[in-house]
């Protein structure tokens, strides 16, 4: 069967990320070919979405990584997949390199060897700009997307059709999220390869992060979806599954999450960010235990409220949260865009301002 054919080892680089002092990027070696998300019948749908979950790993795959600056000075790094294929580049620059003056994405390149020879690709790294002081981390699920993959084994097996059946295009967008990320990040810009390390690409003006315990095999899949939704686009750092209670379990969403945030906060010491999330998994008690460790770090949180209550713990957070003097917002739309974007640091004014009033009125006839 075509779908489980022997393809050759390629590379898949994640979105990465760059502070003054560290770059950080992820990928993997896979022996499958390249995901496409054309669109067709359901049948296609269900054998792309498969082959996302079929591919197999290819272990001890030597992959080196270059990276050049503005100056000419080149930085390389040799890493060796590990037994789930992931590959981790974590470079020191050895010293301050400055932020270009708008957020941009820098090119890397990755080269390796397979079956057919010599082979290259690029990564993308995420820079802040210097004209910035505000960054985003967003979740994804139930965010900006109704993924239906999360939330344990019931949930997973009630929304498999939606998994497994839709292309990304297909997918729902959370009433509202495209124009209310439009008004935070400042457009959205499509990220294009180039072929040369050291190249820079426009960015988003604010620099997105997004944070998710789906599993790494949606990554295209959920790149493919916010670029069909023109959302800004921004490393996501996602989850390795397995089928255990670790990967089911609700507790282990929120430590993710806070070891995510935790590892993003700690590179950008001199930005605040603007969490995004929703009651689904936690996020208000993980953005809560973040808010309490990190209070000058954060400049707003924003939770998209579903119909169930909020828990004991959820209540204790949100007290914790607002008790540490960070302005918190809790609903069930974007419709209070103004005043949250007001608190993150952003003025709702011309083009941002037209762009929250389409969200408002919107929302106000849906319901």
């Amino acid at each position: 069967m075509a779908l489980f054919q022997d393809s050759p080892v390629r590379i898949q680089p994640y979105f990465g990320y760059r502070s003054r002092t560290a770059l950080r990027l992820t990928a993997r070696a896979l022996k499958a070919t390249k995901p496409g998300f054309k669109q067709g019948g359901r049948w296609q749908a269900m054998r792309t979405m498969i082959a996302q979950f079929a591919s197999r790993e290819a272990e001890n795959i030597e992959v080196r990584l270059e990276y050049a600056r503005p100056d000419g000075a080149v930085f390389e790094q040799t890493a060796i997949s590990d037994k789930e294929g992931f590959l981790h580049f974590d470079i020191d620059l050895s010293g301050p390199w400055d932020y270009p003056v708008h957020t941009a994405w820098e090119v890397a390149t990755l080269q390796w060897y397979n079956r057919d020879g010599a082979q290259c690709v690029d990564g993308h790294i995420l820079v802040p700009g210097q004209d910035i002081d505000l960054g985003i981390i967003s979740d994804i699920d139930d965010t900006i997307i109704e993924t239906g993959i999360t939330g344990g084994l019931r949930s997973l097996l009630r929304n498999w059709q939606r998994v497994l059946a839709e292309l990304p295009h297909e997918r729902i967008v959370v009433p509202g999220a495209n124009l209310f990320y439009h008004a935070l990040g400042g457009g959205s810009v499509r990220v294009e390869d180039s072929g040369e390390a050291g190249t820079r690409l426009p960015a988003t003006h604010r620099p997105f992060f997004y944070v998710s315990s789906s599993p790494w095999n949606l990554y295209s899949y959920l790149v493919t979806f916010q670029r069909t939704r023109n959302l800004p686009l921004g490393p996501l750092l996602l989850r390795d599954w397995g089928l255990n209670s670790a990967t089911f379990g609700k507790a282990s969403h929120g430590s993710h999450k806070v070891d995510a945030i935790k590892g993003i906060l700690s590179k950008y010491s001199d930005l605040r960010f603007a969490l995004i999330g929703d009651d689904s998994q936690g996020d208000l008690v993980a953005f809560s235990t973040i808010a309490s460790e990190s209070p000058d770090q954060i400049a707003a949180v924003f939770i998209r409220t579903t119909e169930h209550e909020l828990s004991p713990d959820e209540v204790a957070a949100k007290a914790s949260i607002t008790s540490a003097g960070i302005p918190l917002w809790l609903g069930d739309s974007y419709a209070i865009g103004q005043d949250f974007l007001r608190a993150a640091g952003v003025t709702p004014h011309g083009d941002t301002s037209r762009i929250v009033e389409t969200v408002e009125r919107r929302e106000h006839h849906a319901h």
